[in-house]
């Protein structure tokens, strides 16, 4: 089983640096970003798709089917549409999801982004988060590239996480300490 996973993920990272240089070429790598991500929010919010992609008995005409059908209705690039035919052709469509993260995080480093992750017990607006991702760029003297997730078990506060380092003011960490210390005396 772990030979299968390193396959898998040794195989994602080579197609998905076959899709950056492709789209590279091509001077076609934000649009091939752009429609990367849409991919992976309809496989995150589509249980239906995402069940598809990961039966095996699915037949390839209809996965194809299936495909084109999105590409055309999204208007998404021959370029990218040839790559998810061929992934489908050469019995790869299952590291779908796998391929496309490691696509859209090796076009964020080449752009010399760091990748972080922010969590608050509230519901930030779009400004806010923006605010916030500012701040993280400003302070870190880079670009940052924020993934964000609204987590009520936090009861309040954030928790932002930017490579090893990590700011948690939330309330939820602030009694796991008070816990903590009263178990310590």
């Amino acid at each position: 089983m772990s030979k299968n996973k390193e396959f898998s993920i040794t195989s994602a990272e080579r197609y998905s640096l076959a899709l950056f240089e492709l789209s590279e070429e091509n001077n076609l790598l934000s649009p091939i970003e752009d429609q990367a991500l849409s991919m992976l929010n309809l496989i995150n919010q589509s249980d239906d798709f995402c069940n598809l992609i990961k039966d095996p008995t699915i037949s390839q005409e209809d996965l194809l089917k299936v495909i084109n059908k999105i590409v055309e209705n999204n208007r998404f690039d021959t370029l990218f549409k040839n790559f998810l035919n061929f992934l489908i052709e050469k019995r790869r469509f299952f590291f779908i999801e796998r391929i496309l993260k490691s696509f859209i995080e090796t076009c964020s480093k080449k752009r010399g982004e760091l990748k972080a992750e922010l969590k608050s017990a509230k519901n930030l607006s779009s400004d806010e988060i923006k605010k916030i991702s500012e701040l993280l760029t400003k302070n870190f003297s880079s670009k940052i590239r924020l993934n964000y997730v609204h987590d009520e078990s936090l009861i309040g506060g954030l928790v932002v996480q930017v490579g090893s380092t990590m700011v948690d003011t939330s309330i939820k960490n602030k009694l796991q300490q008070i816990e903590n210390r009263m178990i310590e005396a």
